[in-house]
């Protein structure tokens, strides 16, 4: 039987915190950055020094702010990323291919985020008035098109999936599969040990990418009837057409964004004294805008997740019958990954995207009294 190891909550308790002091540390250092350029000459001046179109201008503002964040930035990254990972024993990565992932993740960040805001400014200049309503479609297809992408192009880049080679566990995932009467594109193993000790499973990707992704740290620590709980889960969300769901409240929120964007950019010619909307020394505004509203409705956003969340450890305790597997799944979970099984309440409401620890084994608990 899975008992919560003491020891690992301890650590679980002493990372949590360590992890949230990176966190406030890396948001009070990108909303100073952003003020700095605003209430200063500097994005007016790195606008001025920037003798070219306007296309090639956006790009060439936006490359050297991301990149000087990230420079200002390091050592939290550094901190946050590799040295306490590497010290509560989540990271088994090498510093040089640690320093790897993050140059493939900055690059893919300053590829698309470019498009993104060259396009934006383009629809500035050009349509003034719908500017926020067409790039707010733009980012949502954008998104969308990420999400069918991401199994097949995105996660390769940084881990190697392939088909569940176990016929038998396979073999019993496919019947819980069609019990729950639906279909996958596929049951594939992530290579999540190449990097670190964490155990995780996903339902990624969208139509004819749609499959289910179980990390090998689950494989080798779970027996088969603990990683069915896990696939039942991931079912329940396929069931409940909870991606669908998430995209839709995502693309509203998107859209109230940029709308409330397209408000403080006009204001701000004023106050700040832009040349337009459409002047790339107000990025700092638009994106301080953008990041502030996001910031504002993760509360929301999070509550909303943990309601699907325990809708779906709901659908995968009465696929299963088996709460005894339910609760040990999540018991070697919170003992593998360091999750804090009590963590307090203020901390569940602004930033837990799932039920903690204790509420799903209360599910469980509930689950099992009623079958009595």
């Amino acid at each position: 039987m899975a008992v919560l190891d003491a020891e690992r909550q301890e650590k679980a308790k002493a990372y949590a915190r360590a992890m949230l002091c990176v966190s406030l540390g890396e948001l009070c250092l990108g909303a100073a950055a952003l003020l700095l350029l605003l209430f200063t000459s500097l994005s007016a001046g790195l606008r001025d020094l920037l003798y070219f179109p306007q296309p090639v201008k956006v790009i060439l503002y936006f490359a050297v702010v991301a990149v000087s964040l990230s420079i200002v930035s390091a050592p939290l990254t550094f901190y946050g990323g590799y040295v306490l990972p590497r010290r509560f024993g989540l990271l088994n990565q090498s510093l040089g291919n640690w320093l790897f992932d993050v140059a493939k993740r900055g690059l893919l960040g300053v590829l698309l985020g470019s498009g993104v805001v060259v396009l934006v400014y383009v629809l500035l200049a050009s349509v003034p008035d719908l500017w926020w309503l067409l790039a707010a479609a733009c980012v949502v297809l954008l998104g969308v098109l990420l999400a069918n992408l991401t199994p097949v192009i995105l996660l390769p880049l940084f881990y190697k999936l392939e088909p569940l080679a176990d016929d038998g566990l396979r073999d019993r995932l496919e019947s819980l599969a069609h019990k729950a009467r639906t279909k996958v594109r596929g049951i594939f193993t992530i290579n999540l040990s190449s990097k670190g000790t964490t155990g995780n499973a996903a339902l990624v990707g969208l139509g004819n990418t749609r499959r289910i992704v179980i990390g090998d740290t689950l494989l080798d620590r779970y027996s088969p009837e603990e990683i069915e709980v896990v696939v039942a889960h991931e079912l329940g969300h396929h069931v409940h057409r909870d991606i669908l769901r998430l995209i839709v409240i995502q693309s509203v929120t998107v859209f109230l964004g940029f709308y409330l964007a397209h408000v403080a950019l006009n204001a701000g010619v004023a106050v700040f004294g832009f040349n337009g909307i459409e002047d790339v020394a107000a990025f700092p505004l638009l994106a301080g805008v953008l990041g502030g509203f996001a910031l504002l409705v993760e509360p929301l956003s999070n509550a909303y997740s943990r309601r699907i969340e325990a809708a779906a450890d709901d659908y995968a305790l009465n696929l299963t019958g088996n709460p005894e597997g339910f609760v040990a799944m999540m018991t070697k979970l919170a003992n593998q990954n360091l999750s804090e099984a009590w963590p307090k309440r203020w901390v569940e409401v602004l930033l837990y995207d799932h039920p903690p620890y204790f509420r799903r084994v209360a599910r469980a608990e509930s689950y099992r009294e009623g079958e009595k």
